[in-house]
């Protein structure tokens, strides 16, 4: 079933709930368990939004889309390329993208996330989905200058790890299928990016499956899905959008 799930603070309380509208149906229990609506209906506007999920970690994968790896002369991958990206660089849609004291090339990179719903350990491909809760919006925001600065590490944790570096939201939704999805990014309203989820070398399931027997995933773990052609820099009072069809609209400025 389609839903989407928010987390919010109000009233000095951070909360959950589903969006209807311009409304959120709170709920209280647990987003990835047993949950049920509190009866209150809260104005939209009254809240203060929150990454839709405070993922123990957050995985971002590298060339694993065709169009972009053929366009760069990429090899294809034998098995899923990634990163984690910090719990600091986390950041809420609305909230803005704040530019690191080391002088670099800022870049927005639109994705796909998957964020996880279950426990999730070496577990079979064709069993995958069972264990996605649902998918958000998410920027994976790159100091680009800083990655191969010194020849001998590709510094791709710093590069991709500064406070505010990885925005996602504004919910997580229930109910897609992710195959059927298009990622669509704009910098100050002018499209840079429009590419189908299709295109991914390395499928929701098999990524899924695939890091579960690199590491267990937990309830509330985002994996980013990498990104395709289109990415660009970010100028000081940039506002970069995220969108994805039955998701909704990332959006953040950058300062």
């Amino acid at each position: 079933m389609h839903h989407q799930w928010l987390r919010f603070d109000h009233a000095g309380k951070t909360g959950f709930g589903t969006l209807h509208g311009d409304h959120v149906r709170e709920h209280q229990g647990d987003m990835f368990g047993a949950c049920e609506p509190t009866g209150r209906m809260l104005a939209l506007a009254d809240l203060q939004l929150r990454t839709p999920t405070t993922p123990g970690k957050v995985i971002a994968l590298w060339n694993n889309f065709h169009a972009l790896g053929d366009k760069l002369g990429l090899s294809v991958p034998s098995e899923p390329l990634y990163l984690l990206k910090a719990p600091n660089s986390y950041l809420a849609h609305g909230e803005v993208i704040r530019k690191p004291l080391d002088d670099s090339r800022i870049v927005f990179e639109g994705e796909l996330g998957i964020v996880i719903g279950k426990v999730c350990t070496a577990v079979d491909e064709d069993d995958a989905l069972e264990h996605v809760f649902g998918y958000t919006c998410s920027n994976d925001v790159t100091a680009a200058d800083i990655l191969n600065r010194d020849v001998s590490f590709p510094q791709w944790v710093r590069a991709k790890g500064f406070d505010t570096f990885c925005p996602m939201g504004p919910v997580v939704a229930t109910g897609l299928d992710p195959s059927m999805l298009t990622v669509t990014t704009r910098l100050n309203g002018e499209v840079r990016q429009s590419y189908p989820i299709s295109d991914m070398r390395f499928s929701v399931p098999q990524l899924v499956s695939l890091i579960s027997f690199d590491m267990t995933l937990y309830p509330g773990d985002v994996i980013l899905c990498g990104t395709s052609i289109g990415v660009g820099s970010m100028k000081a009072g940039s506002l970069i959008e995220i969108e994805i069809e039955g998701i909704g609209k990332l959006g953040n400025r950058f300062e």
